[in-house]
C-alpha cells in the first residue's frame, strides 16, 4: 500500500467538507479528510523510514503537509530538523499546518534557533513569516523573553491577514506572560493588530481581571 493509499483508506469525507472550510486558501480537493490523531499515529510508525517522503515536496495533499510537518516535529536532530524545516517552509501554505510546524527539539537550542527566527520573520513568504512570529511565541515568551523581541513582531508591517492574526496571537500571549514590558507596546501596533492583541488577551483565562480593565480601557 502506498502512503497515498493508507491515506485514503482512513478518509473521512465529511470532515474533509469542514476541513475546507476552516482552511479557505487551500482547493477543497485537496482534502482527503484524515484526522490529526490519525495522521500523528502515522507519523510515528513511518519516524524511521520517512527520508523519501521528506523530500518527495511538494506535496498534492493537505495531509500529507500536516504528515509533514508532525514528521519534523519529532525529529531529534536539530540541525537535520532546523535544515529539513527551512526547506519546506516554502510549500507550507495555510495557517493549519504552519502552526502543526513546531519541532520539539527547537526548545533544546535555542541560542542557535534565534538568529533563525529573525530571519523568518523577514521572510517574503507569508507562513514563513508566521511560522517565525508563532516560534518566538512558543519558546521566547518565558526565561528566555528579551524585551527587543517585542519590537521585532511590533515592526513587522505586512497586511496578510494570517501573519496580522499571528501578531496579534504573539501580543496576547505577551500579555499574559510579560505584562510589564508588553503593555507599553500595544498601544505602538497599527490600529488592527492592537485591537485584535487586545480581544484575544481579554478572552484569555490567562490575563488578570484587572489587567483586562487596563486593556479596555488603552
Amino acid at each position: 500500500m502506498t502512503l497515498q493509499e493508507k491515506l485514503f483508506s482512513l478518509r473521512d469525507e465529511k470532515y474533509a467538507t469542514f476541513s475546507a472550510k476552516l482552511i479557505p486558501t487551500v482547493e477543497p480537493d485537496r482534502f482527503i479528510g484524515v484526522r490529526s490523531p490519525q495522521l500523528r499515529a502515522l507519523a510515528k510508525e513511518m519516524k524511521d523510514s520517512a527520508e523519501f517522503f521528506l523530500s518527495a515536496l511538494p506535496h498534492r495533499y493537505h495531509e500529507e503537509n500536516m504528515l509533514h510537518a508532525y514528521l519534523l516535529c519529532g525529529g531529534k536532530k536539530y540541525e537535520t530538523v532546523v535544515e529539513e524545516t527551512e526547506r519546506f517552509l516554502p510549500y507550507v501554505d495555510n495557517w493549519a499546518v504552519c502552526d502543526s510546524l513546531a519541532p520539539r527539539v527547537f526548545a533544546r537550542h535555542k541560542a542557535e534557533l534565534l538568529p533563525r527566527i529573525e530571519l523568518w520573520m523577514a521572510a517574503e513568504h507569508e507562513y514563513t513569516v508566521r511560522f517565525g512570529i508563532g516560534t518566538l511565541m512558543r519558546y521566547y515568551l518565558d526565561a528566555d523573553f528579551r524585551p527587543e523581541q517585542l519590537q521585532w513582531v511590533a515592526a513587522i508591517s505586512r497586511e496578510e491577514y494570517y501573519i496580522r492574526m499571528m501578531q496579534a496571537w504573539y501580543f496576547a500571549t505577551a500579555l499574559a506572560k510579560q505584562w510589564e514590558a508588553t503593555l507599553p507596546v500595544i498601544s505602538t501596533l497599527p490600529d488592527w493588530v492592537r485591537r485584535k492583541s487586545i480581544q484575544k488577551a481579554c478572552e484569555s483565562f490567562r490575563v488578570p481581571q484587572v489587567h483586562k480593565s487596563i486593556l479596555r480601557a488603552t
